[in-house]
């Protein structure tokens, strides 16, 4: 007689058990994460950058390790590849993470031109990939200069102002209000190149706000400056576009890039007439690629 065998849980065969994760595996995964976090260094220019990208993409295990060290320190990975080698962002409460107001008080510019900083930012990234298609064609770089942004936030605050006064809105606010579209009109009534004795351009300037962006985008490893032509020429990276990519979403930038940007090629600013819209108002104090 065959005796019928009921199997329990406990009794049933327990699957292999994965391969351990040794220290070395660790700090091979902690030695990828820094080199993500040294934007300016190509994976092409570093033997043991490219062999742990290509590591990364063939053992899933290494890879979620390496994840794992990256959230643990706050970051969110963008990307990992030959082209942007592993792109990194800081999430909000990361101890990498720049906020607005840090980074203005590091201009020494007033507190209050925090709002104008961040408009340089947002129209940097809106003048550097202008069309959806832009943004998530990986071959596509976008090219700007500094008084390309400026023009570019000129004209804005031009078409906002036509709208203002055709809704019979107040056209001149405080400059102390809260919102972008204050910071419009600030940067309206502010120089865009001043004057000093040794013609040097001034920090507090528009066109000074738009270089020290520029500036810091390019420390960033977000963009490669190439000229100096119309106050300094600059194109984008691999990293700058997953950073705008990422930050897509983000109504402030969304709501400008809707004011009818043309695709342009030389880092100029020109607008197209847009089409009527409704709630231009845009959100206080957002500025790529910081938080708030």
């Amino acid at each position: 007689m065959t005796e019928h065998v009921e199997w329990s849980e406990a009794e049933t065969p327990a699957p292999p058990a994965s391969t351990a994760v040794t220290p070395a595996d660790a700090a091979d995964a902690a030695r990828l994460v820094a080199f993500g976090l040294q934007p300016k260094l190509a994976p092409a220019r570093d033997q043991e950058y490219t062999e742990l990208l290509r590591r990364y993409r063939e053992d899933p295990a290494f890879a979620r390790l390496a994840d794992a060290v990256a959230a643990g320190l706050g970051l969110i990975v963008l990307e990992v590849s030959p082209r942007a080698g592993m792109a990194v962002t800081a999430a909000e409460d990361s101890v990498f993470a720049v906020r607005m107001g840090d980074y203005a008080r590091r201009t020494a510019a007033d507190s209050g031109d925090r709002f104008l900083h961040g408009l340089a930012h947002l129209a940097i990234a809106a003048l550097a990939f202008p069309r959806p298609e832009d943004l998530a064609d990986d071959s596509y770089i976008g090219r700007v200069t500094v008084n390309g942004v400026d023009a570019f936030v000129r004209q804005a605050c031009r078409r906002l102002e036509e709208r203002a006064e055709e809704r019979g809105e107040n056209t001149d606010p405080a400059t102390d209000a809260p919102g972008l579209e204050a910071a419009w009109r600030i940067w309206a009534r502010r120089s865009a190149t001043g004057a000093t004795k040794d013609a040097r351009r001034p920090a507090a300037s528009t066109t000074g706000i738009v270089a020290k962006a520029l500036a810091f985008l390019t420390d960033s490893g977000f963009l490669q400056r190439t000229g100096d032509d119309n106050g300094g020429t600059y194109r984008t990276t691999a990293r700058y576009q997953l950073q705008v990519r990422d930050m897509a979403g983000n109504a402030a930038l969304a709501e400008l890039s809707e004011l009818g940007v043309v695709p342009v090629t030389d880092g100029t600013a020109t607008l197209l007439p847009a089409e009527d819209t409704d709630d231009l108002d845009l959100v206080a104090e957002a500025g790529l690629p910081f938080h708030s």
